[in-house]
């Protein structure tokens, strides 16, 4: 290795030191004791050509802190000296170091110009714990093998060599005459993830060329065919037992989703289901784009990469949709196993879930933060079956002019790289998502982010679009220039030239360029006339931009590299060749029946237990990481009420600065449901988005949806069957609410194998719902807003619980009740509360969701400081009701409004035929208090007792 000057960077004493503290709350969480404390330390290699004084300079000027940060640098060879166990953690070679960029172009600035620089991050642990121990428990807790190394002692360090180039060859991959298992074997060997069925499409229509394909063909073909990009179970033949009635389904998509928006037909949808996001129109100049997307697999191995370029990802789809969306608003989803899972339980290869929440809240930080995008609204929830399968979902809001909409490349279009540059980072990421996870992946498939390039990307990407200088744009993700070259050709044709493709490091076959998903990159159709221009514009921003090919009208994607071809694909067969599957589902109506709770007389104890679960926590650790206000378009926060402690419903976002008009952004998500009926759950979670966004002023009538299926296998019969029943619901409830589905995504195969069994995640929906906001001035929030108000529960209570919160804290299993959706209570509620909240008639609004009455009037209570003094016999019901079911049960369209004395009428009238009861009013003592059916006191708990009961279990 060459040898570097080492900079190491400390906090100087008394600024503290966050990352030793968390460091050594991470180690102790994983096993370790004897540890006093943590001095954590930045780590520098520059090369040893540079003088001391440059060094210096360097770590004066860029490196260190002047005023809380100290530093010392050592010559090329030489140790650091270290008090206690020191541990080092560097970046395997070959894997993306962003920061290191950043400091080589900072180092330029300086006029120090070096052509290599590295990090690296270093502990040392005071105590009394053996060197052995502590490397175990940073590898455990700190480090992630995948992509990192971590080393014990004080060795003098190196700049990390490149990956050494390797010799290649075109080669072939003999398919003629192989019977199932010799295809199957092809298959896995090359983490291709394709069935026998796909294998013997593939093999019988190279035999027709009179050839075998090449290793460039057949990656080609499987990332175009994957799960991840296909949606092969989505668009197949099911044959459906369910309850023992036998359907035949063709295109579940589009028996489900797409029919439920063609049904609606709403003339306001101007892209759906055809470009990297949905399109709707804002105004009459004006359009949002919204995808949302998984990144499970990734996150599952490395979660602070995986969640970051998860965002990444999402945020370039919003950028190639139409001609360009500019990012405005990113939200999250974060599903993972309890945070109190014993270590020694987790199976091998599987990190902790805290350390995975801990990874992803810090990935969607970073890069949401750096990339300058604010990340407004999500949610955590905690189930053991996300302990080896976790979900990641990133979600983002683009605005774009009207007449930016329509693209398409054109014959003579050349075809433009431009962003990062390529690695073997993200080989095989479509492919490895699409089958289930194991302990021995590969590191290539992890995929590493660089936001500061991203951010450079948006402002050349928006500023070419404004000049008109490109066609067509698309992102540059799973399957890499496979599919995206591949998809923008289709119906036209592409030549590309490999040996044009900038490279992070020699040595890369030309099928690893070809596929590879290094991030940061966009593909543009640019008329030759503009070349120049365009190129020009991507310099100005100190961005790589190539031609590295052209669109033909043959038909074919012909691949070069060197004057060679190793690639022609016939772009039909490419794209309407895969075999359309047929499989079996099955669903059965689970039986049993709810438990019998015994009654109490004092339900405080069963509600601080709810407002302590993980999954109804206050989330203030997570949402204080994340730069919500940056592009000042926030007009409603995360957390809301005087001190900001509060849980808001859902965003709210300004796209146009110095406009009226908003945007709201809101979530449902309900997998504890899907273990009773998922039908339900997917009917829940829609009930959930909407009610979110209406709280704050949404508008029913101009809100679509997105939704994100994850599930096990769907060669499960019982599996698929659950994805079938939840897609039913999608398409029933949309229609029934005039709510659009306008893009989405399913994620199969979250499985993990360990040793002889399969661990499973549950099957959930999320639907992400975006609202038009006439009046931003005249959103609500969900904190109460003072003494003396009257309160309301809208909507009818029924006996449901189960799948609840209540259920679980009192460990006495799912139940069977779970909520059913009334569609046409459900869709007069949410415009009721639209209209009434539009009329200024309501001080404060709160959906009923997991938790029931309870939970909400806790929430509210919190958020404002108000106390609330209600009565459970005003309740709307459709039959008499127990107390503890008034309380906590999760009927779904309800909601909880403060309204200010003197507009009762007002209020009242303007529900119209809704039910409604009026509760009680809210009070100065800072005490929720409820009397039960008898008038007695069934609960009595001081605002400052349940605060402390929600704000304590994840204050990490």
């Amino acid at each position: 290795m060459p040898k570097a000057w080492t900079v190491e960077v400390f906090h100087r004493d008394g600024f503290g030191d966050p990352e030793g503290n968390g460091a050594l709350a991470a180690a102790r969480e994983s096993g370790l004791s004897g540890v006093d404390s943590v001095r954590s330390i930045r780590g520098y290699l520059l090369p040893a050509a540079l003088s001391s004084t440059q060094v210096e300079r360097a770590a004066a000027e860029l490196l260190a802190d002047p005023v809380g940060d100290r530093f010392v640098v050592l010559a090329p060879g030489v140790a650091p000296t270290t008090e206690g166990v020191r541990i080092t953690v560097r970046r395997h070679p070959g894997v993306l170091d962003p920061v290191a960029g950043s400091v080589r172009r900072a180092l330029a600035l300086l006029d120090l110009e070096v052509e290599r620089a590295a990090t690296f991050r270093a502990y040392e642990f005071l105590g009394d714990a053996k060197p052995a121990s502590v490397l175990a428990a940073v590898r455990r807790s700190l480090a992630n093998e995948t992509i990192e190394t971590a080393t014990a002692g004080a060795e003098p360090s190196d700049l990390p060599e490149d990956p050494l180039p390797r010799p290649f060859e075109k080669r072939r991959v003999p398919l003629g005459g192989l019977d199932e298992e010799g295809l199957l074997r092809i298959s896995r060997e090359g983490m291709l993830a394709l069935s026998s069925t796909e294998m013997r499409a593939i093999r019988d229509h190279f035999e027709g060329l009179g050839r075998d394909p090449s290793d460039l063909e057949l990656e080609t073909i499987a990332q175009t065919w994957s799960e991840h990009c296909k949606h092969k179970t989505f668009t197949g033949r099911i044959e459906l037992e369910e309850d023992g009635r036998r359907e035949t389904i063709v295109g579940l998509f589009d028996a489900t989703i797409r029919k439920a928006t063609e049904t609606i037909a709403a003339p306001w949808c101007l892209s759906v289901f055809r470009d990297n996001a949905g399109i709707v129109t804002l105004d009459d100049r004006h359009a949002l784009a919204f995808k949302a997307e998984t990144h499970n697999h990734p996150s599952a191995l490395e979660p602070y990469g995986g969640a970051g370029t998860g965002l990444g990802g999402v945020v370039r789809d919003v950028l190639g949709a139409g001609l360009g969306a500019r990012p405005i608003a990113s939200t999250d989803v974060f599903c993972v196993g309890p945070p109190d899972s014993p270590e020694e339980g987790l199976p091998e290869g599987v990190l902790h879930p805290r350390r995975i929440l801990r990874g992803v809240v810090a990935g969607v930080r970073d890069y949401g933060n750096c990339l300058g995008v604010p990340t407004v609204n999500g949610a955590v929830l905690f189930d053991p079956g996300f302990t080896a399968t976790p979900l990641v979902f990133c979600g983002n809001l683009g605005i774009l002019p009207l007449d930016r909409v329509a693209k398409g490349a054109r014959e003579g279009d050349l075809v433009l790289l431009a962003g990062g540059r390529t690695g073997r980072d993200g080989i095989h990421g479509a492919t490895f998502s699409s089958d289930a996870l194991h302990a021995a992946l590969p590191g290539s498939v992890v995929q590493i982010g660089d936001p500061l390039t991203e951010k450079k990307l948006i402002e050349a990407v928006v500023r070419a679009r404004d000049e008109g200088l490109f066609r067509s744009i698309t992102d540059c993700g799973a399957g890499g220039l496979s599919s995206a070259v591949g998809e923008m050709a289709e119906g036209l044709g592409a030549e590309v030239d490999l040996e044009r493709v900038p490279l992070k490091y020699p040595g890369l076959t030309p099928a690893e360029i070809w596929v590879s998903e290094a991030q940061e990159r966009m593909v543009l159709a640019v008329s030759p006339d503009r070349a120049e221009a365009i190129l020009r514009i991507f310099g100005g921003e100190e961005l790589e931009a190539t031609v590295i090919g052209r669109f033909s009208g043959t038909g074919r994607l012909l691949v070069r590299y060197r004057g060679e071809t190793w690639g022609d694909l016939d772009l039909g067969f490419l794209h309407e060749g895969c075999p359309r599957p047929t499989k079996r589902a099955k669903w059965t109506s689970p039986g049993g029946a709810d438990p019998d709770l015994p009654p109490r007389e004092d339900y405080g104890e069963d509600l601080r237990a709810l407002l302590a679960h993980p999954d109804a926590a206050s989330k203030e650790w997570i949402v204080r990481q994340y730069d919500h206000e940056v592009q000042a378009g926030s007009a409603g926060k995360p957390l809301v009420g005087p001190n900001g402690e509060g849980p808001s419903d859902a965003a709210v976002v300004v796209p146009v600065p110095g406009e009226r008009r908003g945007v709201a952004l809101g979530c449902g998500i309900r997998p504890r449901y899907g273990r009773i009926d998922p039908y339900a759950m997917a009917a829940s979670a829609i009930d959930e988005a909407l009610r979110n966004v209406v709280a704050v002023g949404g508008d029913p009538t101009r809100t679509a949806l997105l939704d994100n299926f994850a599930a096990g296998s769907p060669e499960r019969p019982e599996t698929l069957g659950e994805l079938v029943r939840a897609a039913k619901a999608c398409r029933d409830v949309a229609i029934a609410y005039g709510t659009p589905f306008i893009s989405g995504k399913d994620s199969l195969h979250n499985e993990f194998r360990a040793g002889g069994a399969t661990l499973v995640a549950p099957t959930t929906l999320l639907v992400t719902a975006v609202s038009r906001v006439e009046d931003v001035g005249r959103c609500v929030t969900s904190d109460l807003k003072g003494p003396g108000n009257h309160v309301y529960l809208v909507g009818r209570t029924r006996p449901e619980i189960g799948g609840s919160l209540l259920l679980e804290i009192r460990g006495a299993g799912p139940g069977r009740s779970v909520p059913r959706l009334e569609p046409r209570e459900g869709l007069a509620a949410l415009r009721a509360l639209a209209r009434v909240i539009a009329e200024g008639t309501a001080l404060s609004v709160h959906d009923l969701s997991e938790g029931g009455l309870a939970l909400a009037a806790a929430e509210m209570a919190i958020g404002g400081g108000v106390g609330l003094d209600l009565d459970l016999r005003s309740v709307p019901v459709e039959a008499p009701l127990r107390e503890d079911i008034l309380l906590f049960s999760e009927s779904n369209s309800r909601f909880l409004v403060e309204v200010p004395r003197g507009s009762q009428e007002a209020f009242e009238g303007g529900l119209g035929e809704v039910p409604y009861g009026l509760l009680g009013e809210t009070t100065g003592a800072a005490r929720l208090l409820v009397r039960g059916l008898e008038g007695q006191v069934v609960l009595d708990e001081p605002v400052a007792r349940l605060r402390e009961a929600w704000k304590g279990t994840l204050a990490w």
